[in-house]
């Protein structure tokens, strides 16, 4: 609201429940600036912020307490409880929303609002303005100017404080166990899906969820980066690469690791996952205050563009693949991206046409790959289908970084290792 000024007014409305299908749906989960604001966690809820209003700034619209639908939905907190459990200055039924936000509007200049992301509230906003307008001759003062909220909260949200970064250690330490699940779980001959059961069992035996949708790809399932299908069957031989986070209180992780399914790498398996380590590493050296994000995508791209070379999977000079994009055929994405309340976190990449410089408490995640197409004729057989990547999650630091997920086995010879032990009980 500071950042505001006393002459705007915020509107955010929680994110809308999702039909899956016919009349059921999807599990809610909060809009996440919603969520950042407020804590509160049910739908058909407003939230607005009026900076300098005497008889009250934090203003929530939710639904009232309703016995009847309770029994089928679960509690409410009501007008009144939300004031008590979250601290807003008042609350008010939903369906007063109509009656009062007009009013609040007027004397207000400036609107911060996620113009389209919900068509409906956009044309029942408008409306409201409208009817501030049709006030004028009788000296009402409409807003006129109209701002994205996104401004104000993506900067806000790209600077993770304390308590944010211990729930996302939490999802890390709990993303962490599910991978090293799977890694003990896996035997040639299974289904993917039988190992998403298994990464996902820890991460709701933790009071978690995923944060997006596992890819769980052996073979050259690996190859496609979105991969979510998870039906293929395993084979002796394969490489598995799993991408998976837990989400804790509405804060992501997101970690992949890739690994034999009979618990040996092949030694070209062992070469081209050794030199993907190498570029996270490159790339990791990067990750400091003052460094411009996009240097540790430049790094991963020299130590990938250097090692393709050397094992004569790309031929020429280095400059010349990496300036006409050669390298591409075998890492088409980019190093990394911002993580927090959502797994591609809001935040800018680039200022003023540079890339932005790192600070101290931006959390992003470094996940260089190689992916070597099941029917690339132009290489040998014994390439093909070799899907790789690995991803971590990075706080900036003060004085360097410090990586959420370093617990987890990263090296060929720490997955061998932790492969070879027993199963878990339970």
């Amino acid at each position: 609201m500071r950042m505001a000024g006393d002459d705007a007014i915020l509107v955010l409305p929680a994110a809308a429940e999702r039909i899956r299908s016919r009349d059921t749906h999807y599990p809610y989960r909060q809009d996440s600036d919603f969520w950042y604001l407020t804590g509160f966690d049910e739908p058909e809820a407003v939230l607005v912020l009026v900076p300098g209003r005497r008889h009250g700034e934090a203003l929530l619209f939710c639904r009232e307490r309703d016995p009847e639908r309770e029994g089928w939905d679960g509690p409410r907190h009501g007008p009144e409880g939300a004031v008590e459990a979250f601290g807003f200055d008042d609350a008010y039924p939903i369906g007063d929303l109509d009656d009062i936000l007009p009013g609040l509007l007027e004397g207000r200049s400036r609107v911060y609002y996620h113009f389209g992301r919900d068509q409906e509230f956009d044309l029942k906003l408008i409306g409201w303005v409208n009817r501030v307008r049709a006030q004028i001759r009788h000296g009402a003062q409409p807003p006129h100017e109209f701002l994205e909220l996104g401004h104000l909260l993506d900067e806000m949200r790209l600077f993770k404080d304390r308590d944010e970064l211990r729930l996302m250690q939490r999802a890390a330490d709990i993303s962490m166990r599910a991978h090293a699940a799977a890694m003990r779980a896996v035997r040639p001959g299974m289904h993917e899906y039988e190992l998403q059961a298994e990464l996902e069992r820890v991460f709701r035996a933790s009071d978690a969820v995923p944060a997006y949708g596992s890819i769980v790809g052996a073979g050259a399932n690996a190859c496609v980066l979105h991969y979510v299908a998870n039906s293929g069957r395993i084979r002796d031989g394969d490489l598995v690469l799993v991408d998976a986070g837990a989400e804790y209180r509405g804060y992501a992780a997101d970690i992949t690791r890739t690994f034999p399914a009979n618990g040996r790498f092949s030694r070209e398996q062992r070469l081209l996952h050794d030199l993907v380590g190498q570029a996270q590493a490159a790339a990791l050296a990067q990750a400091r205050p003052g460094v411009p994000y996009e240097a540790g995508h430049d790094a991963a791209v020299t130590t990938l563009t250097e090692g393709l070379l050397r094992l004569g999977l790309l031929k020429g000079s280095l400059e010349k693949n990496i300036a006409d994009g050669s390298y591409r055929r075998y890492y088409r994405h980019k190093t990394g991206h911002w993580i927090g309340l959502d797994v591609h976190d809001v935040g800018e990449y680039r200022i003023e046409g540079e890339s932005r410089l790192l600070e101290p408490g931006m959390v992003f995640t470094i996940e260089p790959g190689l992916y070597i197409d099941a029917d690339d004729t132009r290489v040998a057989a014994k390439w093909r289908g070799i899907g790789i990547r690995t991803e971590d999650d990075v706080l900036v630091t003060g004085d360097g970084h410090k990586v959420l997920t370093e617990g987890l086995a990263r090296s060929a010879d720490e997955i061998e290792a932790l492969m070879a032990e027993t199963p878990a009980a339970g």
